[in-house]
């Protein structure tokens, strides 16, 4: 990670090295903490980010899951990240809203301790390596399943949930892969780590719903609604590992991984096709502002006006 200026802490722009918390705040010990990323690109009109509102918004949604009120409204946060993007002066960057649990009582309630809320920012390439977009990831199956619906809510981008993704990639990569993908202790298809995942299969687009626990991801969502503008047939249905070897194409979305080919899955080879790479394309116009069907998702930064 790379430093930057400036981390907006609890509604104040603090120097990178003094955002500091104690050893003892709740979130740190039971992952009592909601987050989200979000990306600003640098487009013909500024610094725009994607989707912030509705990053914020489910931000707020992943705390009541959790029983926690973040203290600073959707469009308080908003601006924030406005800021934020300003002070540290990137074209371009990764955006990490977190709130959690602070400093005070170290009993798994959560009574009497209050939230922080905290924004940081900094420069971030390709997810899963530069040559990802173009030459595709190789995946693993893991042998950790994703964790069921009525465990831990998987609607809420919670810190905690993410011990379990943080174990699949470790497994995957110790194996010589770029990235995991879990399974449902039924053996359907879930999703990756860190991201949602497509099959392309005899012209049509699939990919698992809701109801295999995964994130409502936003990007997912965008890649379906561009996806169907293009003229392409999107299904949510339950898939097996198998539909994976099968598949025509296989990609990954999300924040940091944008739209990511899968070339392999367990070592069978799939490559990467061009409806993933169409879909590629235009979303990479979409979220830098190169397609005016999209500027709706962009929130522009505006730049401080200079003074006389």
């Amino acid at each position: 990670m790379q430093e930057t200026a400036k981390i907006w802490m609890n509604g104040e722009l603090v120097d990178w090295g003094d955002a500091t918390i104690h050893v003892g705040v709740h979130g740190l010990h039971y992952g009592t903490g909601v987050f989200e990323g979000i990306r600003a690109y640098e487009t013909t009109k500024g610094p725009s980010v994607f989707r912030l509102a509705e990053h914020i918004q489910r931000l707020h949604a992943s705390a009541k899951l959790l029983y926690m009120e973040i203290p600073f409204s959707v469009e308080e946060i908003r601006s924030g990240v406005h800021e934020l993007v300003r002070a540290n002066g990137l074209p371009s960057c990764y955006i990490r809203p977190i709130a959690f649990f602070g400093y005070g009582s170290l009993g798994v309630h959560t009574r009497g301790n209050p939230v922080e809320t905290v924004v940081m920012s900094w420069p971030w390439g390709a997810y899963l390596g530069e040559d990802s977009l173009t030459k595709g990831i190789t995946a693993k199956i893991s042998s950790w399943t994703r964790v069921g619906p009525n465990v831990i809510p998987h609607v809420a981008k919670a810190t905690g949930i993410y011990l379990n993704s943080m174990l699949a990639t470790t497994e995957a990569q110790r194996g010589g892969y770029d990235e995991a993908i879990m399974l449902t202790d039924q053996g359907f298809v879930a999703d990756g780590p860190g991201e949602n995942i497509f099959v392309v299969k005899d012209g049509r687009i699939l990919t698992p719903p809701l109801s295999t626990s995964i994130l409502p991801g936003i990007t997912r969502e965008s890649v379906i609604e561009i996806a169907r503008d293009l003229g392409y047939v999107v299904e949510e249905t339950d898939m097996i590992r198998t539909d994976l070897y099968l598949a025509d194409e296989l990609f990954m979305t999300g924040t940091a991984a944008e739209v990511t080919p899968v070339r392999a899955v367990d070592d069978v080879d799939l490559g990467v096709g061009p409806v993933t790479l169409e879909l590629q394309r235009a979303y990479l116009d979409a979220v830098n502002g190169r397609d005016e069907r999209w500027s709706h998702w962009l929130d522009v930064v505006e730049t401080v006006p200079a003074t006389a």
